[in-house]
Order: structure tokens, then C-alpha cells, then sequence
């Protein structure tokens, strides 16, 4: 079954890779959305693909890159925009 949801991350995660890094994590596992810094320190995603690859990619999120030192993920439920691939946006 589809899934879709927005991901917060908070913590030591600017400047250690995390977007790139989860950009080439969510391609392996499938799914498409976007990565993005936000300019309050987190990093935010979106995410949809199927709910088992959407949540292998959550818990990938609580320990992120080497370097990363993630404090919180949280998660919301969102609407699919349909994305057809998962990209860092700037």
C-alpha cells in the first residue's frame, strides 16, 4: 500500500551529508520525494513510495550519515504529490 508523510529531523544534521545521503538511501529503497535544509537547523522530507520502503527510510533517518548526530525524527501523515523521483532541493 502507497505511503506519503513529511519527516523533521533535528539535531547535528547541516554540513554532514544528510541530504545527499538520504537522497541515495530513499533511491535504493524506492522511494521518491524530496530532501531539503530548512533554515531553523532541521532537515525536512518528503516521502511516498510503498509504507514498508517509506519506513525503512524513517528509520534510516534516526541514525543518518556518519557525522550526523540526529536527536529527533518526526513524522506526519501527508497527501502523495505523485513525485516520480527523489531529489535534494537547495
Amino acid at each position: 500500500m502507497p505511503s506519503a508523510c513529511n519527516i523533521r529531523i533535528t539535531g547535528q544534521v547541516h554540513g554532514v551529508g544528510f541530504r545527499h545521503t538520504c537522497c541515495r538511501q530513499a533511491r535504493l529503497l524506492g522511494v521518491t520525494g524530496w530532501v531539503r535544509n530548512a533554515a531553523d537547523g532541521t532537515v525536512e522530507i518528503h516521502a511516498e513510495g510503498m509504507a514498508c520502503a517509506v519506513e525503512a527510510l524513517i528509520a534510516w533517518c534516526h541514525d543518518g550519515p556518519s557525522g550526523a548526530h540526529v536527536r529527533d525524527v518526526q513524522t506526519n501523515p501527508a497527501a502523495e504529490t505523485k513525485a516520480v523521483t527523489f531529489d535534494v532541493r537547495f
